[in-house]
C-alpha cells in the first residue's frame, strides 16, 4: 500500500527537514520511527518521499510524506507514539502507487509571521498583490539552475493579534522565495519601499536579490493534493510539549520586555 501521511513539526531543533548524515533532521527522525515500528526496513525501497524541503528553523503545519508499506494500520496507529514530541502526524490517506508528494501538489501555501507587526499592514497587503500571476522571481530567491519563473495564485497580508501575517499560495516555490518576499513586504510596512519597488524587481530582476527574512517566522501552512486525509489523534507527549513550549515562550517574552532598558 502507498500511504500518505500529513504531519506537523517545529523546525528550530532540526537541521532542516532533508536527511543529512550525523545531523538531526525531520526526515531522519521520521524514517527512524518507521524502522523501529517495522513499517519498512529501507526508506529507498519503500520509496519514502516528502513534499519538499524546509530549511533549518522553518516550521510546518501540513507537511506530507508518502511511502509503501505492508503495515499501514501499524503506521497510522503507532507512529505518533514513536516520533519525538516536536513532530506529530495529523492525518493519513491511501494513495495510488504513482502518487508522489513532491510533484503531485496542486498548490502550496506558506505563512510568514512578522513580530511586531509593521505599522502599515494595508500597504503590505496591497504590495503583496504584485506577486500574483506568473513572474520571474530571480530577485526573490537563492540563485540556482532551476527556472526562476513561478505562478502565484493568491497573496494577502493581515493582522493577527500583535502579528502581521503574509499568506501566499502558489503552484511551486524557489529556495528562500517566501522569505525574500517577506523581506520586501516588511520594507513596505516600514515605509522604506512601495508596491512599485516590488513590481520593478519582478520586471527587471537581473543583478538584484532581496535578502531572506529569518527562518523562524516561516510556516509551511498547507499543501493541496485534492485528496482527503483521515485525521490522526495527536499523541499526549506532543500535546504536553506544545503546551510547555507555549508557556516557556510566554514567560520569556514577558521577561525580555521587563529586561529592556527603562522597563525595570
Amino acid at each position: 500500500m502507498n500511504l500518505a501521511i500529513r504531519f506537523s513539526y517545529f523546525g528550530d531543533r532540526f537541521y532542516g527537514s532533508q536527511m543529512q548524515p550525523g545531523l538531526r533532521t525531520v526526515e531522519g527522525e521520521f524514517i527512524e520511527a518507521c524502522r523501529r515500528l517495522q513499517v519498512f526496513d529501507d526508506w529507498r525501497e519503500a520509496h519514502f518521499v516528502t513534499a519538499g524541503r524546509t530549511d533549518r528553523g522553518v516550521h510546518a503545519r501540513n507537511q506530507v510524506c508518502s511511502f509503501r508499506t505492508e503495515a499501514p494500520d501499524r503506521a497510522v496507529s503507532a507512529l505518533n507514539h514513536l516520533l519525538p514530541a516536536d513532530i506529530w502526524c495529523t492525518g493519513w490517506a491511501s494513495v495510488p502507487d504513482e502518487f508522489n508528494p513532491r510533484y503531485g501538489a496542486l498548490s502550496r501555501t506558506y505563512r510568514y509571521y512578522f513580530f511586531p507587526a509593521p505599522e502599515d499592514v494595508p500597504s503590505m497587503h496591497d504590495a503583496a498583490q504584485e506577486f500574483i500571476g506568473e513572474h520571474n522571481f530571480s530577485a526573490f530567491s537563492r540563485p540556482s539552475d532551476r527556472s526562476p519563473v513561478r505562478r502565484i495564485l493568491a497573496a494577502r497580508v493581515f493582522e493577527d493579534g500583535p502579528f502581521a501575517v503574509f499568506e501566499v499560495t502558489g503552484e511551486s516555490f524557489l529556495w528562500n522565495m517566501v522569505r525574500c518576499m517577506a523581506t520586501a513586504l516588511e520594507r513596505v510596512g516600514r515605509g522604506e519601499a512601495g508596491s512599485g519597488d516590488i513590481a520593478r524587481l519582478l520586471a527587471k530582476p537581473a543583478g538584484q536579490r532581496v535578502p531572506a527574512a529569518p527562518p523562524e517566522g516561516l510556516v509551511l501552512w498547507d499543501i493541496d493534493y485534492g485528496i482527503t486525509f483521515t485525521p490522526v489523534q495527536i499523541d499526549e507527549k506532543s500535546r504536553r510539549y506544545i503546551a510547555d513550549r507555549h508557556r516557556r515562550h510566554a514567560i520569556m517574552a514577558e521577561i525580555s520586555a521587563r529586561l529592556t532598558p527603562g522597563e525595570i
